[in-house]
């Protein structure tokens, strides 16, 4: 579907150069919109990288599915090619928009006994959040740039999020995996709109982890196998979250009472320092999950389970997946 630029008035340019000069004007200004859009829309932050095959990181992934870093998450198996490269998911792409929502909490979990969950399924449902605001700046583009061929990306579909976020300047990819940010850390949602708008491209920052190796170090089950490359058949994510099987007795004492989620390699890096509480509410959590003591979550019912956690990211254990991670806990408490 071709794009209906914004601007065009019906002159007729006989100059090459002075079509090339509007289409360069026409671009910056989309750009421009683009980016207030997302920025009055309660995104952090916004990038944009060109739609193009991700080269380097093309033998990285052969690599970790070659070594069955992925466990049982055989959906990282799937659409290889469309990972590495938006043209296949998109025809006719050209931009990629990547985008950062923060979701770092204001509060946290009070009982330093109580089973712990990661800062990021604390509130509403990432993916519920982040769809309705990226539907509305698509409509945006639409509506004030013309119709275009997009899709919307909020990690559930073959898109290598952080690759594109790191591509369009956001941040860089640190030696526990996660995107960086330079001014605000780690704690934050990535999502993707990949549209066959011709857009202006922003450039890749540095690396700054340095010399630090923090978060392999702190890692409890050494899921960090090596700077940059973490193991995900390790992680204590996959353990409570991912793998739908017993945990295996031999991570007894390992898992420092994360009972859905890990945020350890996020906790102690020192660029988290500069992590602020989000502007989202939806990201806000009740009050009473942050007041459950740990008999609390010893004791949790299917219906406490279903009310407190309702378009939670909990659900995608589910209520006999959390018992399971908390009878491990249990089980295997020091």
């Amino acid at each position: 579907m071709k794009l209906k630029l914004a601007g065009r008035n019906g002159h007729t340019y006989h100059s090459s150069s002075n079509s090339e000069q509007q289409n360069n004007l026409n671009t910056a200004h989309h750009t421009r919109l683009i980016k207030e859009e997302a920025k009055r829309l309660g995104f952090d932050y916004c990038g944009i990288s060109k739609a193009a095959f991700l080269e380097e990181e093309a033998p990285r992934l052969e690599k970790w599915l070659s070594k069955n870093m992925q466990g049982q998450m055989k959906y990282m198996e799937n659409h290889f090619d469309k990972r590495l490269d938006p043209r296949l998911l998109v025809e006719g792409a050209k931009s990629v928009i990547s985008l950062l929502l923060n979701y770092y909490p204001h509060e946290n979990q009070k009982d330093p006994e109580t089973p712990k969950i990661s800062k990021y399924a604390y509130g509403k449902d990432y993916h519920l959040v982040i769809k309705e605001k990226l539907k509305q700046l698509h409509h945006f583009i639409i509506t004030n740039i013309g119709e275009i061929n997009g899709r919307a990306f909020v990690d559930s579909a073959p898109v290598m999020d952080k690759a594109w976020a790191k591509r369009s300047g956001l941040g860089w990819v640190g030696k526990n995996s996660n995107l960086i940010n330079k001014n605000n850390g780690s704690f934050f949602f990535i999502a993707e709109l990949i549209v066959d708008l011709e857009l202006e491209h922003d450039g890749a920052i540095g690396d700054y982890c340095g010399t630090c190796t923090r978060c392999i170090d702190a890692c409890p089950t050494d899921a960090i196998v090596e700077p940059y490359l973490v193991d995900g058949s390790k992680c204590i994510s996959y353990f409570t979250i991912e793998l739908k099987e017993n945990i295996p007795p031999g991570l007894k004492g390992k898992f420092e009472n994360w009972a859905f989620g890990c945020d350890i390699c996020q906790d102690v890096c020192p660029w988290n320092r500069f992590s602020s509480p989000t502007n989202e509410t939806m990201f806000a959590p009740k009050k009473e999950l942050l007041d459950m003591s740990k008999n609390d979550w010893e004791e949790i019912s299917e219906e406490l389970f279903n009310k407190l956690f309702q378009d939670s990211a909990l659900q995608r254990t589910k209520y006999n997946g959390l018992k399971r991670n908390l009878h491990f806990l249990r089980k295997t408490a020091p």
